[in-house]
């Protein structure tokens, strides 16, 4: 299947090489919200942009295994970042290098800034895979590295997790584990990894997140789901140091959806009292009949040692993105969300829904708590152009409590058959109901991302920072020419008073899921199982 994808792929030439000058958004155009000319392609365009990750030279067998698919050996993708809480000019960026078309990537790339992002520095990598110097001397001993996520606790030490694994999914022989870094000096070296857990082939461990506590460097936890292929269900798993990683807690489920259900996507927000919230998508139906996920919060008020029971934050109704031009997928983040916490101890989450196109395609939804996640307010759409497909949103908010998310979406997909046209673009508001939308880049050719047997594959998350003047992405987009490859960028938007908006509007809320016609319900439910066919037994994360 991976190989009829990537000849579809590959079958649509780029036609011409995307200019390749950086421009500021003042040049961009004017109030319409689509930058290109009805009588053509857009021209490349793009805020103020710094390439972050940099070429490597890894040989293809520095992973001990046989190949197992396409090697794409100029791809950086799937960003995050973290910035210094007593100096928000430090950054730390970690992003997927080298993906395997079916599944992982050789290493995960580190660069770190010291001057808010202006100029990155390639930093040692962390040892979770055999090609980034992993061996059976310590827990690196894996084939392949994903899912990397940073952390950095407030007296600056850094913190990296990734899931790290060998062999397909339950596969025989096959092995997974959670493993956490620490740096002490601003992610330029790292410690040897400590496996939080590790399984052999009747389980997979995936999705794993790291939130250092932003009140107490003593504590930092960990969060991820355990596929256990006995009992076909896949838990939340959990574990913490309360002593800045001099040990571990064992790891421990702390919540069980049941037989057929998983959770996927486990992230802990830590509220300015201390109160910790574990959100994740519980997907019900895995296996059989309709399947449906839902966006869930729990609580701790003691740092992990006890849980409330899981309430619904939203019902999660996306159908996926797919090329106009030949069917052919977009991995994007129809199972995932985004999370970020205000000063004020607002939650906030945002991800893609196709509740406001009536199930036709999908948008970009935000919704808030001010209760520790116990009530949630009804989804608004926050994509600026509502006429298209918009998918992967990343959120972040400021320490004044205005809000960005960034996305991507093919208003410009039109004006080629042969190229995936896709832009980034970045909206802000300061109240939660009044946005403006300004873009970041694009259009480029999506069709040059790696290819998984999911689609064009940019990465399930990106990055989004405020650091400490204006909020900052960090995103993966292709490159011009013809061949498969991607780069991680950081990006200057204006700041919010100051920018020249492409487009203002108002959040509006949509019609509940009560009220999609059963068409709809289940193409989501197709899509749900589709991603799953990919992600569960028998397939790479």
């Amino acid at each position: 299947m991976v190989s009829e994808l990537r000849k579809s792929c590959l079958s649509g030439a780029r036609c011409a090489a995307v200019a390749g000058a950086v421009i500021t958004l003042a040049s961009c155009g004017g109030s319409d919200s689509n930058i290109g000319a009805a009588s053509g392609p857009p021209p490349y365009s793009a805020v103020p942009q710094v390439k972050v990750s940099q070429p490597t030279s890894l040989p293809a067998g520095c992973d001990g295994v046989p190949p197992d698919g396409i090697l794409y050996p100029d791809t950086a993708i799937e960003p995050q970042i973290a910035a210094d809480r007593l100096n928000n000019s430090f950054l730390i960026a970690t992003w997927q290098q080298n993906r395997w078309s079916s599944g992982g990537s050789q290493t995960i790339g580190v660069a770190i800034s010291s001057d808010g992002g202006n100029s990155w520095v390639p930093a040692n990598a962390p040892f979770f895979s055999r090609c980034a110097g992993g061996n059976s001397g310590n827990a690196g001993n894996y084939a392949r590295a994903s899912n990397a996520w940073v952390s950095i606790a407030p007296n600056g030490v850094a913190y990296a997790l990734a899931l790290a694994f060998t062999g397909d999914v339950f596969a025989p022989a096959s092995a997974s584990a959670m493993l956490v870094s620490q740096s002490i000096d601003g992610g330029a070296n790292w410690t040897l990894p400590v496996a939080l857990i590790q399984d052999g082939p009747a389980f997979f461990n995936d999705k794993g997140s790291i939130s250092a506590d932003p009140t107490d460097s003593n504590f930092v936890y960990a969060v991820w789901d355990r596929l256990n292929s006995q009992s076909n269900t896949g838990p939340s798993f959990f574990a913490l140091t309360a002593n800045a990683s001099s040990t571990w807690s064992a790891a421990r489920s702390i919540y069980d959806p049941g037989a057929d259900n998983q959770t996927i996507n486990n992230v802990i927000v830590v509220t300015p009292d201390d109160t910790l919230i574990d959100l994740f998508n519980e997907i019900d139906g895995v296996s059989g009949g309709m399947s449906t996920s839902h966006l869930k919060a729990m609580l701790s008020s003691d740092h992990g040692t006890t849980w409330t029971p899981p309430v619904l934050a939203a019902d999660m109704l996306g159908v996926g993105t797919a090329d106009p031009n030949n069917g052919n997928g977009v991995r994007d983040s129809t199972l995932l969300f985004t999370t970020a916490v205000g000063p004020d101890g607002v939650i906030y989450l945002a991800w893609q829904d196709a509740r406001f196109s009536g199930g036709n395609y999908d948008g970009i939804a935000l919704s808030r708590s001010a209760d520790h996640g116990l009530t949630w307010s009804t989804p608004v759409q926050v994509n600026g152009d509502t006429s298209v497909p918009a998918f992967t949103p990343t959120l972040a908010v400021s320490p004044s409590g205005s809000i960005a998310v960034t996305y991507y979406d093919l208003r410009n997909a039109q004006y080629s058959t042969t190229q995936l046209l896709t832009d980034a673009w970045i909206v802000s508001s300061s109240d939660g109901i009044h946005f403006t939308e300004s873009h970041l880049s694009g259009p480029f050719d999506l069709q040059l991302a790696p290819l998984t047997p999911e689609g064009y594959f940019l990465g399930d998350y990106q990055g989004l920072i405020f650091s400490g003047t204006q909020f900052e992405p960090l995103y993966a987009q292709t490159n011009s020419g013809t061949a498969i490859a991607a780069d991680v960028y950081s990006a200057f938007p204006p700041l919010m008073a100051a920018a020249r908006a492409m487009h203002a509007f108002t959040a509006q809320p949509a019609l509940g899921a009560a009220a999609l016609p059963p068409a709809a319900r289940m193409r989501m439910s197709q899509r749900i199982r589709a991603a799953l066919t990919h992600r569960n037994p028998g397939a790479r994360r």
